[in-house]
């Protein structure tokens, strides 16, 4: 077995970057909108909102796991961009990090489709819609409630957030931590902000989908409903990340100490400094 896997090693970087990235969002898609799927077809009588909740940010927690050790597990072209802005990520992978976001999150709504085939059929009545009671493709991808204007929509989802998560010299997280805490973020963010259009941050994580349900029979009524909401979870979410981490930049990252010292040798800085002052004060 030993000698078959290494026959079956990918020796490109790239390509194996390019796989983890797809793999680490099509576990989420997989786990989030399962969570979905299984509460909307049982028409709540398997869980609520907050379990869906739930679903989304434990799905994201094990996708960054898978991933993280071979690409880093952006799992989100607008962490990719974030991090090209910062000089930390070489652009020329972004269109491929992104391409393999938008495949992974395709693929792991159709997935979740095959799953609850016969539930969602037997809750839609063989009806595949996008409005109404018996509605089921907002199980895959967001649309904004009936209160919600084009505009107020709009600002919803320029969220400014993730940021502080990369900035390691603002008291670095131990190993395995990140994750999990971007699942609590996504979690908080749900259960705090969720209520108007489904806080879609990721949008490969919502044009995969969308695209998903267009080509398996919900049709162009996907594009179409909420006066052509579907451009706003994937414009928006940009507009956010890029302002957060501008944001934080300029907020915080740009003020640490170019030297990153622990709180012990802050303090004996702080000692020695006092002493100083004492010494010259003395004399």
């Amino acid at each position: 077995m030993e000698t078959l896997l290494r026959r079956c090693q990918i020796r490109s970087q790239i390509v194996r970057e390019c796989i983890a990235e797809f793999l680490g969002l099509y576990i989420a898609v997989l786990i989030g909108s399962g969570a979905a799927a299984q509460v909307v077809t049982s028409r709540g009588t398997h869980g609520d909102y907050l379990t869906i909740q739930l679903g989304s940010a434990l799905g994201a927690v094990f996708g960054i796991f898978v991933a993280r050790g071979v690409s880093g597990a952006h799992l989100n072209p607008v962490y990719s961009l974030s991090l090209c802005v910062l000089g930390r990520h070489p652009w020329k992978k972004l269109p491929l990090y992104s391409l393999s976001h938008l495949v992974g999150a395709f693929l792991g709504a159709a997935t979740v489709y095959l799953q609850y085939y016969d539930a969602i059929q037997t809750f839609s009545g063989g009806e595949l819609l996008v409005a109404g009671p018996n509605a089921t493709a907002g199980i895959f991808c967001s649309y904004p409630a009936d209160h919600l204007s084009f505009w107020g929509g709009l600002v919803d989802q320029v969220r400014i957030c993730h940021s502080h998560l990369l900035d390691q010299r603002n008291g670095p997280l131990p190993d395995g931590l990140n994750p999990v805490l971007v699942g609590a973020l996504i979690l908080t963010m749900g259960v705090s902000m969720g209520s108007n259009c489904g806080f879609p941050l990721n949008p490969a994580r919502d044009l995969g989908p969308r695209l998903f349900t267009f080509v398996a029979g919900w049709g162009e009524e996907v594009f179409k409903a909420g006066g052509g909401w579907w451009w706003v979870p994937i414009v928006a979410p940009f507009v956010g990340g890029l302002l957060g981490t501008l944001t934080y930049e300029l907020l915080i990252e740009a003020h640490h100490q170019t030297t990153l010292q622990s709180p012990q040798q802050e303090q004996e800085a702080v000692e020695l400094e006092e002493v100083v002052v004492d010494s010259g004060n003395n004399r």
